[in-house]
């Protein structure tokens, strides 16, 4: 499974994630990607097989309803809370590249959307 992560979330986040073998990716890191619209990442992460990792429920959610209903293809979204995920904290990046490392490793295999508990 390969992660594109979003704007909120550090490259320094998708490096720790590489050091441990996982392909990740931060829009950040992508000048092609960063700074466009939601729905841009959107179909980038379609296109080149992404699953993309967000704290942006209010975006994405529909973006991937909007998809489903038409009978379109949309990319896996694991979503993040700021409550589980505080971007405030220093702790956060540590706990989030445990909790992706954990998923990644386990094997499952992410549908539709995900919830990073």
């Amino acid at each position: 499974m390969k992660l594109l992560l979003d704007e909120m979330w550090a490259p320094a986040i998708a490096e720790a994630l590489r050091d441990r073998g996982h392909e990740v990716v931060a829009v950040a890191e992508r000048g092609d990607l960063r700074g466009l619209p939601d729905e841009a990442i959107f179909d980038a992460a379609l296109v080149e097989g992404w699953v993309i990792v967000t704290e942006n429920v209010v975006d994405y959610r529909p973006l991937a309803a909007d998809a489903m209903r038409a009978g379109r293809a949309y990319p896996p979204i694991i979503y993040t809370s700021n409550r589980a995920y505080p971007r405030a904290s220093r702790r956060t990046a540590g706990r989030l590249v445990a909790a992706l490392d954990a998923l990644l490793t386990s094997g499952i295999a992410i549908q539709h959307e995900h919830w990073l508990g």
